[in-house]
């Protein structure tokens, strides 16, 4: 259910988009894991807070208004707009409100109301109502409760007033949909209990039927009938993260079975990633075809990789991932983590949003890539742990950053850490509204 601003905003300048020439609303671009999910142990559960009421406060402090002084012109009160909608849709769904959400108009390089904002891992972790509900719940159970899932995807929308919603699951999740034995664990992630090295272990790695995720698909109509005008994202780890999983047989630093295996053996490698390519593939079709509104194809790993393996051994994999739902006319968002050398390539993979880490300027990411398409991102997960004037004032300098982009979503340039202060994250939200408004 998406919250909206109450009353007016103030203090909110406007940016001047170059496509137009004008002042006006600052256009904007944009699922759960960013890489998998990682349970954290010992960590000490706290009461469910009641979410706040969102509302804009309007102004943002000296120090935004001394960075945005030369590039945003000074504003006069105007009635708040909703902070939630939808563009882009479902076929099935003809809701004018969501089709012409800020969100979806981002993605689609449109005019926008505001730049509408996101957070990477923004259902779970951080939040103690989603502790207290997890309580005795593991994390790969959770995933597979329709109730469960509505709820955790929800309290972010309701706590932050974000302008779309992801999916609570991981990206593990329908390697175990096929029957392969993982599990994520404590402080680790997932761990997979025989890895995929040799082309008998090929035989393990049936294909994903819609009918082996029925559970997915019912979550995602009970968000859709919940969230109304806001937006749901669908994800999918890209074949090569998912492909470093298994034949790591978990987490790596350093992708070193991973880089030998796609090295050493080709063939065998391009066989695994054709079958995750179609898991990956079979994935987002059934969320989109439940409901979601958007995709996000995550390769959380690929930045480990040189631009020319990443496009000898990886591109036409995703290629083949983005090319399957390309018909369903949702936007597909495309990121990765340390990337910055592989923004062009991902962008060719069939990407309507260029997801970009919080290494590279979004307007060096924008040269990258090209004015074919949006830009997600960039704020850097850490700033959000410094005082509170560092974050209004990184935040404005990635709004700035963004200036002229034919499409921008606001995002971190990783996934939200386990440890950071909710509150922040919803000022994160009321500043990015008001200073794009």
């Amino acid at each position: 259910m998406a919250a909206t601003s109450k009353g007016p905003i103030r203090a909110q300048p406007q940016i001047t988009h170059a496509s137009s020439g004008q002042s006006a609303p600052c256009s904007s671009q944009g699922g759960v894991s960013n890489g998998s999910s990682v349970e954290q142990p010992g960590q000490k559960l706290s009461p469910a807070a009641a979410p706040p009421t969102v509302e804009v406060r309007g102004a943002v402090g000296l120090s935004a208004a001394v960075l945005m002084s030369e590039t945003m012109t000074p504003p006069s009160d105007r009635t708040a707009v909703p902070r939630h909608g939808s563009v882009a849709a479902v076929p099935t769904n003809d809701d004018a409100a969501l089709r012409d959400s800020a969100f979806l108009r981002a993605c689609r390089r449109e005019p926008v109301p505001h730049t509408p904002v996101w957070f990477m891992r923004q259902a779970g972790r951080s939040l103690p109502e989603y502790r207290k509900l997890r309580e005795g719940i593991g994390m790969l159970e959770s995933c597979m409760r329709p109730d469960l899932v509505a709820e955790i995807t929800l309290q972010p929308v309701r706590r932050h007033g974000v302008d779309a919603a992801i999916l609570f699951s991981d990206i593990v999740l329908p390697l175990k949909a096929i029957g392969l034995d993982l599990d994520i664990v404590a402080g680790v992630g997932p761990v997979v209990a025989e890895p995929i090295r040799s082309r008998a272990d090929l035989d393990r790695l049936p294909a994903l039927q819609q009918g082996d995720m029925d559970y997915v698909a019912e979550a995602v109509r009970l968000l859709v009938s919940e969230l109304g005008p806001t937006p749901l994202i669908g994800f999918s780890g890209a074949p090569f993260t998912l492909a470093s999983y298994l034949v790591e047989g978990g987490p790596s630093r350093d992708h070193a079975r991973t880089k030998a295996l796609m090295l050493g053996d080709p063939g065998l490698w391009h066989d695994l990633l054709d079958r995750l390519a179609g898991i990956a593939s079979t994935y987002l079709r059934l969320q989109v075809d439940a409901g979601a509104s958007a995709v996000q194809l995550f390769d959380s790993w690929a930045g480990a990789l040189p631009a020319a393996d990443y496009a000898t051994y990886v591109l036409p994999h995703s290629r083949n991932v983005l090319a399957a739902v390309a018909d369903l006319g949702v936007p597909r968002i495309h990121f990765g983590v340390g990337t910055g050398e592989l923004l062009g390539l991902m962008a060719a993979a069939g990407a309507d949003v260029v997801g970009v880490d919080f290494r590279v300027p979004l307007n060096e990411a924008a040269k990258r890539v090209g004015p074919a398409y949006a830009l997600q991102g960039n704020l850097d997960p850490a700033v959000v742990f410094a005082p509170q004037d560092v974050v209004e004032r990184r935040t404005l300098e990635v709004l700035a950053d963004a200036r002229g982009l034919p499409g921008h979503v606001f995002n971190l340039g990783h996934g939200v850490l386990p440890d950071t202060d909710p509150d922040v994250l919803t000022r994160i939200v009321e500043t990015v509204h008001a200073w794009s408004g």
